[in-house]
Parts: C-alpha cells; structure tokens; sequence
C-alpha cells in the first residue's frame, strides 16, 4: 500500500515510521504480564544514588541521557490500582454535589452521574485496549492523531494541557477557602501558598512522589466514603443520636418531600456538568500505566477497578446524601466547588450530631482537592512533555532530568498556581466562574476523543486483516461499548447546550452566561484550528491508520496460559476475576 504522507505526522506523534500497512513492528515491548525489563535511561537511574534518584540534588536536575521520552518506570501495582478507583475523588464528589443537588433533586443526582458513570466506564476500556496494543509514553491524546486527525490530536493535547493548568489554581483556591471552615483567621492567601508549596514539594520526588501521595490519599478518601455509607445507612434507619435530626426512621423522606427532582428535565441536564467535573481525572491511568513498573499486566486489572468506583464509591455515597439532605436546604445554595461548608456530606455529618465527624469530612475534602492538584500537575506536564517530543510544542519541554521528572513541563503548570490569588480581588468570583468555566467540559472533549479513536482503531484493525482474537485486552463491550460513550457525551453536550442557553431560574438567555457554561468549546476548536494551519493534516481515511507502527509484539504463549487458567476457575472465580 502506498505511503500517503501520513507517516510524517505519524513520526511527531509519537509512532515512528515503519513499513506501513504489513506485520512489521519497531521497537514496542513484547506484551508479557511478567516482563519487567527496564530501557537503558531507566537502568542509569537505578544506578544513581537514593537522594539522586529521588530528585533531592543538583545531579538530579541534569539531562537524562538517551532518547527522549524515557519517563520512570517505578510506579508499582497498588500505585496503579488506588489511582484508577480514587485518583480523581474530590471537589466534584464531595462539593459540586451540593450545587447539584439544589439544582436537581436527588434522583436527577444520581441519573446524572449514573449516566456519566456508564460513559467513563466505557472511555476507561477503551483507552486501556489501546495502551496496551500501543504503548505511548506521555500522553493517550496520540491516539487521536493517529486514528482521528493529527489536527485535532493537537487540539486534544493542548487542551488537557491547559485544562489540568486551570484546574491547579482551582485547587488551590478550594484547598485555601476549606480551611476557613474552622474560621482560622490566617488570610485565605497564606493558605494558598502553602499548599502551593506542598504541591511544589510533592512532585520534587517526580513519578514516585505523586503515585505515593495518590496512593495514601485515595485510600484516605475511600476510607472516609465507605465510613459515611455505613454512617448512613444508620441514620436512614433512625439509628441516630437522641433528640437529632435521624434519631427515628428517616427512610427515603426526601424523594418525596421536598420531592425526587427540582426543576424538572431542565435540572436533570445541568446536573451533568457537575457529573462531568467530578469524573475529570479518570483517564489519568493511562497516562501513570506509562511510568508502571509492569503495565502490561497492571494496566488491565486498574481498568477493572473503575467498575467499583463508579458503584460503590459515587452512587452508593450520593444516594446517601440525597436521602439524608433535602434538596431545598438553604446551605446547599452557596455551593460552587469552593465552599466546602455547602458540601452535602459535611451538612449531612453536622445535622447527625456525630461530634467531629463533620471536621473529619472536611480534612477529607482538603486532602482531597489537593491531591486533584497534584494530578494537574502531573497529567498537564506529563502531556506538554509528549507533546513536545512529537513536534506539538517547543523542545524544550521534552527536558527529562536524571531524576525521571519532566522538569520545564512540571515548571510550566505549577506557574499556573498564582492564578490561584486572583480569587481572593473583589472580582475573583466571576474570575473563578470563568477559569472553571474552561475547564467544566473540557474532559468530555478527551473522553469523546479516546472513544472514537478506539472505534476508528477497530475499523482500521479489520481493514489491515486482523481479527480481534490477536488484541490481548478488549473493551468489555467492544466498539458498542465505545458507540455508547460517544453517544452520551454527544446528548450531555446539547444538554449543556440547552442550559447554557436558557439558565435555570428562568433568567433570559445572555452572551456571558452562554460562554461561561460552554466555552471549552470554542477553545477547543481554536486549539483544532491552530494545528490544521500548522500541520496541514485533516481527518484520516480508513486505509490511512497504521495500526502496526510501534505496536506491541504479544508474547502469545504467557497469555494463553493465563487464559487456560482462568478457564480452569470455578464460577465464581472467574466473574470475581472479571471484576478485579
């Protein structure tokens, strides 16, 4: 088959040419559950001393020497595992519920981010079967480039760059006006700076520090979850404190007084963006399965453990605060996603009476944004780094140090942080709306992105001859699995279309309320704009998608026998094995 040109934007993808159209692969690693082997920029840090290693000396911030793209490749199983169920838990969950729920009802809750919950389940899948088939360090937006549009794989990886840049100062923002739940007097500013500092510390000890920060916080968040669960399922049942709020039956009194849902089909849509914002960070495990210790046999079992997220630690939490907080209540009116003390689950603990538990719920949602903080930085540097790598973004931003760390990419969004001040002027509240504004439907772009490529891969995949016996990890639902996600975020985005236009409260359509629920869309399409003028590459024919490049060469013989062995389980074995 003739070389159409494609190759040249193959090259700065991150897929270097090969013969295009047959079996013949570069350099992917054979697909071995139990290949650990490590490249030779990671054996020289192996090499380095501890302090070295960890990012903790002058000699750390040197060039790596070797190709570029040579990220570390310590981060372990548990690591990878806690960051798909509990990485990005936080002010979504644990605040922007509450505007949610006064604007919705507690049935539009938890339709909403039922149907968010669907899509994520099947983004999540999607993207792990192309990690796996195509192992791409630094950032899962190639795969748009690959199989969509090098145009819009631009548009893609600019935009979660500059998504996770606005979503840091946010962070900050919340983490700062959360402390004043306990009315410290110390300037929300100081706050900021300190956990600006914190964040700054964090990422000093690159891939390790942030899987080991994600990895206690998550659990610190899981845990709280699964505490309030129990705590209300007591309280449902009138298992309160005597002479309280929950001290006889409560039940599920709210759904019908004050009622299911609050301003009809019209709060069910603009429940979605909240859904939305609180899913954003989902597809971080594929990005960190990069810098896995062994992503091949890791990387599959994270993605199974989104299912439970999903369930367990989002539905199950928010059916419990629509049952134990009326929609109506005049402390939810205040919340955006930043004032914790209009969090659901903090009114819901001080309505219990439990003595602290509301104090504990809010250290929960402190540990909580600044960890969504740390994601920023790691997701936003970690993409600007592969963009720069494939001729997307000055070089040098491809500067690896010994240590593992992108060090002017992880630079580039922490400067981001001082936006952070702006909140604190007079007008920071509009400024606030407008930075969260460019980022609230951001995600749906890159989920809708990671589910098409993954259609357009398949099509391409049978194209070339291939069946779907030689993938070693499927979507659970195949390409209808993708079909569905792409769907549903097409319905949220006119959801959000129509909200945008005609705003709850009956307030008269208005450019800026317009803009401020909708403007990653124009944003986006600046961004697709931008890399068509410079790359000169639009939408890719099906015969143009090289699905051998770079593809990694499955060791069939490992695989197989992991199969036979799940085979040979019992019943119950084998769905518990689906499942984890």
């Amino acid at each position: 088959m003739a070389d159409t040109g494609v190759h040249k934007d193959l090259e700065y993808s991150g897929f270097s040419k090969s013969t295009y159209g047959d079996e013949k692969h570069d350099t992917a690693p054979p697909y071995d559950p139990d290949d650990v082997s490590l490249g030779p920029a990671v054996s020289e840090w192996h090499s380095l001393g501890f302090w070295t290693r960890n990012g903790c000396t002058p000699e750390s911030f040197k060039r790596r020497r070797g190709p570029v793209g040579n990220l570390n490749s310590n981060m372990k199983p548990r690591h990878l595992h806690m960051i798909a169920i509990g990485g990005s838990i936080g002010a979504g969950l644990f605040v922007g519920s509450g505007s949610a729920l006064s604007r919705g009802g507690p049935a539009a809750l938890l339709l909403a981010f039922g149907i968010i919950g669907i899509m994520i389940f099947n983004v999540v899948y999607a993207l792990g079967e192309l990690a796996v088939m195509f192992p791409v360090s630094g950032g899962f937006y190639t795969y748009s480039t690959r199989f969509i549009d090098p145009s819009w794989g631009f548009a893609m990886g600019w935009n979660y760059v500059f998504q996770w840049a606005i979503v840091l100062p946010l962070e900050l923002t919340v983490a700062g006006l959360t402390v004043e739940y306990w009315q410290s007097g110390v300037s929300v500013g100081v706050w900021i700076t300190v956990f600006w500092l914190a964040i700054i510390f964090i990422n000093i000890f690159g891939t390790l520090g942030y899987a080991e920060e994600e990895f206690w916080s998550s659990l610190l968040k899981l845990i709280a979850i699964v505490i309030f669960i129990l705590i209300g399922i007591v309280l449902c049942a009138g298992g309160g404190p005597a002479g309280g709020k929950y001290d006889e039956y409560w039940g599920a009194g709210t759904f019908y007084n004050p009622g299911a849902f609050a301003n009809g089909f019209k709060g069910l849509c603009a429940v979605f963006v909240t859904a939305a914002f609180a899913f954003s960070g989902t597809e971080l495990v594929g990005l960190a399965a990069a810098e896995a210790e062994n992503p091949a046999r890791a990387l599959p079992g994270a993605i199974k453990q989104v299912f439970w997220r999903i369930t367990l630690f989002y539905i199950l939490s928010l059916l419990f605060v629509g049952l134990l907080v009326e929609h109506t209540d005049d402390r939810l009116l205040g919340s955006g996603l930043s004032d914790s003390q209009a969090s659901p689950f903090v009114i819901a603990a001080k309505d219990a009476g439990l003595i602290g538990f509301d104090s504990f719920m809010n250290v929960v949602i402190l540990v909580s944004v600044i960890s969504i903080g740390n994601s920023g930085v790691y997701g936003g540097s970690r993409t600007l780094t592969a963009l720069a790598e494939q001729g997307y973004a000055p070089k040098f931003f491809a500067y690896i140090d010994k240590s593992g760390r992108p060090l002017f990419s992880t630079i580039f969004i922490l400067a981001f942080s001082p936006l952070a001040y702006i909140g604190l002027s007079a007008s920071g509240e509009i400024v606030f709306a407008w930075l969260l504004a460019l980022s609230g439907l951001a995600a749906l772009f890159t989920w809708g992105s990671i589910c098409l490529a993954h259609i357009r891969f398949r099509k391409a995949w049978k194209y070339h001859g291939h069946t779907l016996d030689e993938l070693p990890f499927k979507a659970i639902f195949g390409v209808y699995g993708s079909w569905i996600g792409l769907i549903l975020i097409f319905l949220v985005l006119v959801a959000q279309f129509a909200v945008a236009l005609y705003p709850l409260g009956g307030d008269p359509p208005s450019a800026e309320a317009f803009f401020q629920a909708y403007l990653a869309l124009p944003v986006v399409l600046l961004f697709w704009a931008g890399g068509y003028f410079w790359k000169r590459v639009g939408w890719l024919r099906t015969h143009q998608m090289d699905v051998s490049t770079n593809r990694r060469v499955v060791e069939w013989e490992s695989i197989n026998a992991e199969k036979k062995r799940v085979a040979a389980m019992p019943a119950w074995r084998r769905v518990m094995h689906m499942l984890y």
